[in-house]
């Protein structure tokens, strides 16, 4: 039978945490499972000048905090931050926001590499590039003249070279190769957006070298009053079937309607850009995963504003074909954010988000064999108030979460509410930091002094 198991990454050395650890990332080493690093918005303990990671070497029962990547502040940690490890090796890849730069309004994308996790030594950079949103690190190994090669594909928000910004960087050789290390940046937009498109720009990775990515072409964007701004928008995929490497990347799949390069999901959909729900801002929620066994059933996931409603609504569909033709929602989940897809090698697909309900956010957990056609299995991995902590900054949960498999395992994490109350976590949690479960009360390294209640990271793994 399948088990589950959700554990706050939060080590006991900090117990005294109270920062607002936001916006996770996770990376499992295929080749060893046991090895896993996450990531949040978590500052050096020390106050030093390299932000850390957390680290586990038994599979998520236990975690350290290793600083090794560049560009940390003392408030932040660092900026927006995904990883992830090639399929053999064990070399680490990280996109991230260097904080330090955000500090002067400079998005400044950095590409970074460890061969090792367990060394000490800082994180090599071999990318670095002004007016970039949000990276999103993917990455695999390939055999190549009978040698091993790690390609790594970064999803990013070019914002440098207007109009078109929905871009990934791709390096057939990351590896061994010197800075760059080969990174190529790609724009995958082809078509024309209003001013700029979607923050997110996801990729999913077949074995066979089949590679997709997702974005949000914005066809118009006005001000709504205050930060918010009303956009219209398309949701479009686009692949590579030689894996992203060639001289005209990402241009294998063109729309049946007006033959542009990228396949438009869905069209004409709306949103409210940095409006609210739950003490968290709204606007660019999208996930794309592949089925490992089947390059050609490609699955997406969104979230939009239907009719007047004041949050958003999630949207899954499914292409079997090769992204050219899709489904209407297969699933649809009210008020709810952070889609993440991920299929294991049964076909089975996982998805997890967080939804604002009745006043607190729901974290979940779904798995789907048959596109939710009879009763998913379902996990409540987490529920808490939504107006506790009171937000310090935004994003306040984040502006994503992150599922990935291996095998047949699903695993994931995902940041929230930390009140140690176990009415909060109905599949049980395991917590390091000392923690009161009785009088719902975290407590300092003493194991007697208070600390309030803050957001933590948390990961999940749900064995086969």
């Amino acid at each position: 039978m399948p088990t589950l198991k959700v554990v706050n990454i939060t080590p006991v050395a900090l117990s005294g945490d109270r920062t607002q650890d936001a916006e996770p990332s996770l990376a499992v080493n295929p080749e060893h499972p046991e090895l896993i690093v996450a990531t949040a918005f978590t500052p050096d303990p020390m106050g030093g000048p390299l932000a850390p990671v957390y680290v586990s070497t038994d599979g998520g029962d236990t975690w350290v905090l290793r600083s090794i990547v560049p560009g940390g502040t003392a408030r932040l940690g660092t900026g927006d931050i995904s990883v992830g490890f090639a399929s053999e090796g064990g070399a680490l890849y990280a996109g991230i926001l260097n904080a330090k730069a955000s500090l002067q309004d400079i998005l400044r994308m950095q590409i970074l590499r460890s061969p090792d996790i367990s060394a000490a030594a800082p994180m090599e950079l071999l990318v670095s590039r002004d007016r970039v949103d949000q990276p999103w690190v993917e990455a695999g190994s390939v055999q190549v003249n009978g040698g091993t090669r790690d390609r790594v594909y970064v999803g990013n928000n070019d914002l440098g070279r207007p109009p078109r910004s929905a871009a990934v960087d791709v390096s057939g050789n990351a590896r061994t190769a010197p800075a760059p290390a080969g990174f190529q940046r790609n724009t995958i937009e082809q078509r024309t957006p209003s001013s700029q498109d979607g923050p997110p720009v996801r990729t999913a990775v077949h074995p066979n070298g089949t590679v997709y990515a997702a974005f949000e072409s914005w066809a118009d964007a006005t001000d709504g009053g205050g930060d918010t701004v009303n956009v219209t928008f398309d949701v479009v995929v686009t692949r590579d079937d030689d894996g992203g490497v060639g001289a005209s990347a990402f241009q294998d799949l063109k729309d049946a309607g007006d033959s542009a390069i990228g396949q438009r999901v869905a069209t004409g959909r709306s949103e409210r850009f940095n409006a609210f729900m739950g003490q968290e801002r709204l606007g660019g929620d999208l996930s794309i995963a592949v089925d490992p066994a089947d390059a050609a059933s490609v699955w997406v996931a969104w979230c939009d504003r239907v009719g007047g409603q004041t949050g958003c609504t999630l949207h899954v569909r499914r292409s079997t074909d090769l992204g050219q033709t899709w489904s209407s929602d297969v699933r649809t989940v009210t008020d709810a954010k952070n889609p993440a897809l991920a299929v294991n090698t049964d076909s089975l697909l996982g998805l997890a988000c967080q939804q604002f309900k009745q006043g607190q956010w729901v974290t979940s957990l779904e798995l789907t064999d048959d596109a939710w056609q009879t009763t998913a299995e379902r996990h409540v991995l987490h529920q808490a108030s939504a107006t506790v902590p009171v937000a310090r900054f935004l994003p306040y949960l984040g502006d994503y979460i992150r599922l990935l498999t291996v095998g047949r395992d699903f695993y994931g994490v995902f940041s929230g509410n930390n009140t140690p109350d176990l009415a909060n976590f109905p599949e049980g949690v395991t917590y390091r930091r000392h923690a009161d479960f009785v009088h719902h009360q975290l407590l300092d390294l003493d194991n007697v002094t208070r600390v309030p209640t803050s957001i933590d990271p948390f990961f999940f793994h749900r064995a086969a």
